[in-house]
């Protein structure tokens, strides 16, 4: 799923190209898109682009009053969240035929003067979704209510994620705890801290809890930076929760870049947890639930343990 950096590399990419630009025409490949029906998306057609921000990891685009004659009216926003494959794609159309929207992955093309944004989305679970808003009261309904990390103050840090008592990993991942975070950068930020993914908010002292919005702050800060000034004024073709230079995220069994050990990971539901043993928990292998379970005494309780079984 797009996070805070790749969603500020989407905003920086479409800036240039639909800011100031009159939306032509949208169509609709995929029915399900679309999750809202009054305002229709109709209504966004033949506006321009006003503005761009982000809520969360969704993108708004703030259209322009469809009538001057009426300054009262509500402005409208188009809120896209594209889940864990959606994707955007800018294509130049050539010659006087339309830009196409692709048959098994697209599920909508939104036309502009100078190109069309396609948005596609891989496999068969279509979560994606788009909906069409008006007014600024209807469009906070679609923010999940976290923390804006970067910018926070250590007490309202401190005060949401030790509001519950939950793991580390579960905390920086909740939206509505911590905004724009998700499992690719839960873990660089969890290793950049030196702190285990399933320590509990509710123990963190007050040292690990500073450390762990420094690590916060730095991850999400170094990432933007890192991954506009890759893409320089290209349009990301490759938005991925598995990025060369990451630390642990996507490293399994591959070396620790701070101490050589290697990298080991926690399987749950669709999400995981890459972490170092040497670096975050004391040497100790957390205890992955359906394995753990099944093996019982023999689970491996450190590095060296689980390294000796596969020697023999």
């Amino acid at each position: 799923m797009p996070e805070l950096p790749d969603v500020e590399l989407y905003l920086q990419a479409l800036a240039p190209r639909i800011v100031g630009e009159r939306l032509e025409k949208v169509r609709l490949r995929s029915p399900f898109l679309v999750r809202s029906f009054d305002p229709p998306l109709s209504a966004a057609e033949g506006r321009r682009v006003v503005g761009l921000r982000r809520l969360g990891k969704r993108i708004v685009w703030g259209m322009e009053p469809c009538s001057e004659d009426d300054p009262e009216e509500p402005p409208l926003f188009l809120v896209f969240h594209l889940m864990i494959t959606g994707r955007f794609r800018w294509r130049v159309p050539k010659g006087s035929e339309p830009v196409k929207v692709p048959g098994k992955h697209g599920l909508a093309a939104f036309d502009f003067p100078r190109g069309t944004l396609l948005l596609t989305e891989m496999g068969s679970k279509k979560r994606a979704s788009l909906h069409v808003v008006r007014g600024e009261e209807a469009l906070a309904e679609h923010g999940p209510g976290g923390l804006e990390v970067l910018g926070a103050d250590l007490d309202s840090f401190r005060h949401a994620i030790t509001a519950e008592n939950r793991t580390l990993k579960r905390a920086l991942t909740d939206p509505r705890i911590l905004s724009g975070i998700g499992n690719a950068y839960s873990d660089e930020i969890l290793h950049a801290a030196r702190l285990s993914p399933f320590k509990r908010t509710g123990d963190l002292d007050p040292e690990e809890t500073e450390r762990l919005l420094r690590s916060a702050v730095q991850v999400l800060e170094t990432w933007t930076a890192r991954l506009r000034e890759e893409a320089g004024d290209a349009f990301p073709e490759k938005v991925t929760a598995f990025r060369e230079g990451f630390a642990v995220h996507g490293r399994y069994g591959e070396p620790c870049p701070a101490c050589g050990t290697p990298v080991q990971r926690i399987v749950y539901a669709e999400n995981e947890a890459n972490y170092c043993p040497t670096c975050q928990t004391g040497g100790k292998l957390l205890a992955d639930r359906v394995l753990s379970r099944l093996m019982r005494e023999d689970w491996p309780k450190t590095l060296e343990e689980l390294e000796e079984r596969k020697a023999r």
